[in-house]
């Protein structure tokens, strides 16, 4: 019987994981990793999950890998939003802890493979493992996972990937788990309240310092609270009354300028995205049509990426999209199998 470490958060999807993974003739050992101290809810998550082991008759352990959550995930948070990127932590989660550190702790425990509740599937073709969208597309998670390495593909199972998210809550309920109607966590976990600016002064040296509004021609405007405290494309919450609506367009860290102006100066036709990974290849020999997308709620849009190096590419936009933004992540498709993606470092009009 092959034995598969599942990673377990405590949450329904990933309770319902172990149930399908179980039925499957898997042996099943339930990983909860402590991530960090930011709140009372990893220990309730760690007894919910447990709780379910218990109910199902399999292993449960947890496994304390806040000091590695820190190095790849918190620190490097703190470092993009001071540098005047926008961050998204959940990638840097899955590239390290989830699909890295996990890989590590299973092979400790003796299991051959991991799982997660993730809303994704795995296809192996012609010897290539292969991530194509969940069959729920309005849960799909592809687009956090586009980082997986052939050899991470190839030890990992998404037990939901046939699944609607109404059948995973169903089968919580016919099992009678204790998290069968627990709300899907819809923030950054390490900052439940969404307030960025103070987690990152609390948890860094960093202190954020007032400084120039301006426009797109560099004239000012009046101050700001701090460069840290503004997203590109925000409206609300700027403090500034300019007798009409006025968006963050960008953002710079050295000057600690952030510059307001119209909503057309948001949209972009081409964007450098760098550190990509691609997975049914090794390396974008020749430009591609894709379907790419800047955001994980965002629709894919039709674009040709252009290979510019190894591990860079040009994607050029059939039409501009709105607020492409430094330290996020364009993710590309054909159909609904990822082709890879990486970080957004800079955007053209």
């Amino acid at each position: 019987m092959e034995k598969v470490m599942l990673g377990m958060s405590g949450g329904v999807d990933s309770s319902v994981a172990a149930l399908v993974l179980k039925e499957q003739g898997y042996e099943v050992l339930g990983a909860t990793l402590k991530l960090h101290p930011f709140s009372a809810e990893p220990e309730r998550d760690i007894n919910d999950a447990k709780a379910v082991c218990e109910r199902m008759e399999i292993e449960h352990k947890a496994f304390d890998l806040s000091e590695q959550f820190k190095k790849y995930v918190t620190d490097n948070f703190i470092n993009e939003y001071i540098s005047g990127g926008t961050p998204n932590p959940c990638i840097e989660c899955n590239k390290y802890i989830k699909f890295g550190e996990m890989l590590n702790i299973a092979a400790d425990n003796g299991c051959e493979k991991i799982a997660t509740g993730h809303y994704a599937r795995i296809v192996e073709e012609n010897g290539r493992f292969l991530l194509y969208k969940a069959k729920d597309t309005s849960k799909d998670q592809s687009y956090v996972l586009y980082m997986l390495t052939q050899n991470a593909l190839s030890k990992t199972l998404f037990p939901l990937g046939e699944l609607t998210k109404e059948q995973a809550r169903q089968m919580a309920e016919e099992n009678g788990f204790v998290n069968a109607n627990k709300k899907d966590s819809q923030d950054i976990c390490f900052v439940p309240d969404g307030d960025y600016a103070s987690f990152i002064e609390n948890n860094s040296s960093f202190k954020s310092e007032k400084g120039r509004y301006i426009d797109i021609a560099g004239n000012y405007l009046g101050e700001h609270r701090g460069i840290i405290n503004y997203t590109i494309g925000q409206r609300k919450g700027l403090g500034i009354a300019l007798g009409k609506h006025a968006f963050v367009i960008s953002k710079d860290a050295k000057s600690n300028e952030v510059t307001l102006g119209d909503e057309e100066f948001l949209f972009y036709d081409k964007v450098i995205v760098d550190d990509v990974n691609f997975i049914p290849f090794d390396k974008l020999e020749k430009e591609m049509r894709v379907l790419a997308k800047l955001r994980y709620r965002q629709k894919e849009q039709p674009a040709t990426i252009k290979p510019l190096s190894e591990k860079r590419v040009l994607v050029e936009f059939d039409e501009p999209q709105r607020a492409p933004s430094k330290g996020q992540s364009a993710v590309f498709y054909v159909g609904d199998m990822v082709i890879g993606g990486g970080k957004i470092s800079w955007g053209e009009k």
